[in-house]
């Protein structure tokens, strides 16, 4: 790979259409702004050249950007050459490892990859040393409407809040609860009780302790190992996971499974 160090007018340069990041925090930004103002930019941002005009932003967005609001005209840059499929993919795992996007951001940037790319939830979860079933958690937040996943982006609703809603599938009564959550602080716990008691529990709920998030954590654990699991938790997440096996070949082979993947 070639690449240089050059200065770079801003105005050549123009966002990176696969950057996932839409929403920054204005007071840092404008922090930022004041510390380059101060004492210059400390680390150049990431481009390369564009097909169509000037330069496409790689990396460094809030360095870009806080440079324009410090009234700047020009940038240090490291000019990189990159095909669209190889940039699409460094600037969406580059925001993803720096673990700052917002839930929605995150969750838009891992379908990217598996719609463009066609990774797979695994391969995705192994360039980010997360599990397959992370991956797989994160994208369904993106089936609750539009108006739900702004308040989750603003900070008004929380992740907790958003995945326990997908247990609701009228979209009507999903936007009415999300308004319910908002103004009335509600917990998780009592948004779960506002859903399930209308519902038929999942088979594999087992107590009350238990919400949501466990009983598909068993069902993820039981896709990956082939064997039942079960896991029992107090209302503080303390307990414990048994998983089934009925012979000494099935222990065996849930051993070697387990080997593998501490592996």
């Amino acid at each position: 790979m070639t690449e240089k160090i050059e200065t770079l007018f801003l105005d050549e340069i123009v966002k990176n259409p696969y950057q996932p990041r839409n929403v920054f925090d204005d007071e840092k930004l404008k922090e930022l702004a004041d510390s380059i103002k101060e004492n210059g930019l400390l680390q150049p941002i990431i481009v390369r050249k564009s097909p169509l005009f000037g330069y496409e932003l790689l990396a460094g967005e809030r360095r870009f950007l806080a440079s324009k609001l410090a009234k700047k005209s020009t940038i240090s840059a490291i000019v990189r050459e990159y095909s669209d499929e190889k940039m699409m993919t460094l600037s969406i795992l580059e925001n993803l490892q720096r673990e700052d996007l917002n839930p929605v951001e995150e969750a838009r940037s891992l379908k990217i990859l598996t719609e463009k790319l066609g990774l797979t939830h695994d391969e995705i979860g192994k360039s980010l040393g997360k599990s397959r079933s992370f991956v797989s958690n994160a994208i369904r937040i993106l089936s609750l409407p539009e108006t739900i996943l702004n308040e989750v982006e603003s900070g008004k609703l929380s992740l907790a809040h958003a995945r326990t809603l997908l247990a609701e599938k009228d979209p009507r009564i999903q936007r009415a609860l999300c308004k319910r959550i908002i103004k009335e602080k509600m917990s998780v716990r009592k948004l779960e009780q506002l859903i399930y008691p209308q519902k038929t529990p999942p088979k594999h709920a087992i107590s009350t302790d238990k919400n949501i998030f466990i009983a598909h954590t068993e069902n993820e654990l039981k896709k990956e190992l082939g064997n039942t699991v079960k896991i029992t938790a107090t209302s503080n997440y303390q307990g414990k996971i048994a998983i089934q096996f009925d012979s000494l070949e099935a222990l065996e082979r849930l051993i070697s499974r387990l080997s593998k993947k501490r592996q």
